[in-house]
């Protein structure tokens, strides 16, 4: 009996050390991870574009000159701010006003011409009266009388003429100043010049019919921008005017403008090799743009289809296939079923399966990561890691 004690000892002892050291100084050490607490905040619906869009201007005029010349003076600067009508451009305009002075030259003549013949006519019409009374008296003959009324029809047509030749010369005097303020290049509209591509002296001309000729003066209005982007066909349905948009620049990082979905497009795109897309404008809420928000710059729109504030919610990635995620419990990793609600790439509502304070895990990109394992908390995410406010 006593050597049996003695084998079970000598081998309970050994057991006893293994399980100890496993317990002890070889047992697995907790995993990192780091937790969101569920929390309350506001989740959003909403729709992005497929491609990036781009910041584009309602009022933008690409301006050629309408008749060629020779540059005179450039008033404009690019960056320089104009208000509606001021000089851009001017090309040299003596033969223009010389014309306009042969033009009122010739005008006067005509209507001189003109108030002659029709002193002419109102002369031979009492003529014809006179005449008329005195072949009444029997005092002259019928020839006479008919001479007199072929006289003042005559002089009366002479007048009408001459009047629509003094017309024809009004005519020619307007034609002839149109010809004089093409040669001036007036701002269309307040705003900003993006660009000059002429200099002093240069000679410039209109661009013929079907050819290209890059524009001499671009002026945008920075107050009139928008941004155009498409959306994928699978979202088409959801979208309506009105809705408030999210929208954000590579050029602002961090920040974020507010603005409203102004225009869908009446077709979807179906471009080879693409998705098929929808194209949608959004305007700026505020007109109180950076100075260097600038059209042509690339841009993304989140479109807001619906909110909820006060939403239990969790970040958005922390959400496993299945709708599961992992929640810390006594040290160690368990498994939740969770029901969701609104959601975007951000935040997603949380209906059922957790409660507001449990820690949830984010940090997922480890395999040991696991239901089942030890962990301990070593970092926090906030709401304000995961938020980009305007």
């Amino acid at each position: 009996m006593r050597r049996w004690r003695k084998r079970l000892l000598w081998v309970g002892i050994p057991v006893v050390v293994i399980v100890a050291l496993r317990l002890t100084l070889f047992a697995p050490k907790p995993v990192p991870v780091t937790v969101y607490h569920v929390d309350r905040g506001r989740v959003e619906d909403t729709v992005v574009n497929s491609r990036a869009g781009t910041v584009e201007s309602r009022l933008r005029a690409k301006m050629s000159p309408a008749i060629a010349g020779l540059v005179t003076a450039i008033p404009a600067k690019k960056g320089q701010r104009v208000k509606q009508g001021e000089t851009l451009l001017r090309l040299d305009d003596t033969e223009a006003r010389a014309q306009v002075v042969l033009a009122e030259r010739s005008e006067d003549a005509a209507v001189a011409a003109a108030d002659e013949a029709c002193l002419n006519a109102d002369q031979a019409e009492r003529e014809r009266k006179r005449t008329e009374s005195m072949a009444e008296q029997k005092l002259v003959s019928a020839e006479v009388l008919e001479q007199a009324k072929t006289a003042a029809e005559s002089a009366a047509a002479g007048c009408r003429a001459r009047r629509e030749s003094a017309k024809q010369a009004r005519a020619a005097l307007d034609a002839a100043r149109a010809v004089l303020s093409k040669t001036v290049m007036q701002a269309p509209f307040d705003g900003v010049v993006l660009d000059v591509t002429t200099e002093l002296g240069e000679w410039i001309s209109p661009a013929p019919p079907g050819v290209f000729i890059p524009p001499v003066i671009d002026v945008i209005d920075p107050a009139a921008l928008y941004v155009s982007a498409p959306i994928d066909e699978a979202d088409v349905a959801r979208l309506h005017l009105g809705l408030t948009v999210r929208i954000t620049m590579d050029a602002f990082r961090g920040r974020s403008f507010l603005g409203k979905l102004t225009y869908t497009a009446s077709y979807v795109e179906t471009k080879q090799e693409q998705n098929r897309t929808l194209n949608v404008e959004a305007e700026f809420d505020s007109t109180s743009l950076p100075v260097n928000l600038l059209p042509g710059l690339s841009a993304d729109l989140e479109i807001i289809l619906d909110s909820r504030d006060k939403a239990l919610r969790i970040p958005t990635y922390a959400i496993l296939e299945g709708n599961r995620v992992l929640v810390v419990e006594g040290g160690k990793l368990v498994s939740r079923q969770v029901t969701t609600g609104l959601r975007n790439w951000e935040f997603t509502e949380i209906t059922d399966g957790l409660s507001e304070g449990d820690a949830v895990v984010v940090s997922l990109d480890r395999p040991e990561v696991k239901a089942g394992a030890k962990v301990t908390v070593t970092d926090q995410a906030k709401p304000s890691d995961l938020t980009d406010t305007p």
